[in-house]
């Protein structure tokens, strides 16, 4: 019997919400979601009485929750957002007697696991339909870089949460040597998330900028990737075809480390880059794995065009775990 539930995303610039059907293990439907600037509310309660406000009645008592940062303990805390967030209490505070909490990450790998062949965009390797055995790797650039495993094994689907994003940055050309020099200035430790996310641009456009000698004034992240998406600035562009060679190499590594049959691009800028994949090298670095380049070669790549993955990969592991 299908049932409303309450599905949340919540991330640290944003917090997205939305009512959700699910049936048998399922979702049935996703309704329109509310979308709520994190900075503009003091809590999770807050936003959440707004989001009641906003869908004009009263509120499932069961909730499904993608959450960027860690899970598990007392308290859930964001890395960029000064919320608290303390699961015990949801009942008392928010009328929730169900809910269940997932990595953001976690959440768009049980996305993709329901997710029909329409909801992707075929970006290298066979063009075919994601393998529905194995191991899939979803991998995307945000806010930070993150990972997840998807396992399907029959009629079950086991989802891995990992941060894989803060694997160790390898550089494979000499401008990348000098590229990781002159981070290492400024971090102890270069993880790939340096490069491959969205303040990543940043990095790579101020050591480019010193490589070159040049005095820049790095701009603020959106007016960045807007030049470098649009190509109105040379330097940004420079830096763009940096990020998706280093976003190729890691999700080419991942997918080995992984055993993968299939490799799921997603993220908050997976989208923005559909058109700039092909064209940046991304397909040559994935492969580029020595003697397994064959094998990369047969790997499946695909981009996730669903406007609300979070959202719906929420709903979709409240309603696994609940079915």
């Amino acid at each position: 019997m299908s049932r409303t539930i309450a599905v949340a995303d919540i991330g640290g610039t944003h917090a997205r919400f939305a009512l959700a059907q699910i049936d048998s293990g399922h979702v049935v439907a996703l309704g329109e979601p509310v979308t709520l600037k994190t900075a503009e509310h003091a809590s999770f309660r807050t936003a959440w009485e707004e989001f009641g406000r906003q869908a004009d009645g009263d509120l499932p008592d069961a909730l499904g929750m993608a959450f960027a940062g860690p899970v598990g303990g007392e308290l859930l805390k964001l890395t960029n957002n000064p919320w608290v967030i303390r699961p015990a209490l949801m009942e008392e505070k928010l009328g929730v007697t169900r809910h269940l909490i997932v990595n953001d990450f976690g959440a768009i790998a049980h996305a993709v696991a329901e997710f029909g062949a329409e909801h992707f965009l075929h970006v290298c390797g066979p063009d075919l339909e994601l393998p529905r055995e194995g191991v899939t790797t979803i991998v995307g650039p945000g806010t930070g870089l993150g990972v997840a495993q998807l396992l399907i094994d029959g009629e079950h689907r086991h989802v891995i949460e990992t941060e894989g994003g803060h694997v160790d940055f390898a550089p494979l050309d000499s401008l990348e040597d000098q590229i990781l020099a002159h981070l290492r200035r400024s971090f102890r430790r270069v993880s790939v998330e340096r490069i491959a996310s969205g303040s990543g641009l940043v990095n790579t456009y101020t050591a480019l900028a010193a490589i070159e000698g040049r005095a820049v004034t790095p701009p603020e992240d959106k007016a960045l990737w807007s030049a470098a998406l649009e190509g109105s600035d040379a330097l940004a562009s420079a830096a763009l075809d940096r990020f998706c060679l280093a976003l190729g190499a890691v999700a080419g590594d991942l997918a080995l480390a992984h055993g993968a049959n299939g490799v799921v691009i997603a993220g908050g800028l997976g989208y923005r880059l559909r058109d700039h994949l092909h064209k940046s090298g991304f397909d040559d670095r994935f492969i580029a794995k020595g003697r397994f380049e064959r094998r990369m070669e047969a790997i499946p790549v695909k981009l996730v065009t669903h406007p609300q993955p979070g959202l719906f990969g929420a709903a979709a592991a409240f309603a696994q775990a609940y079915r």
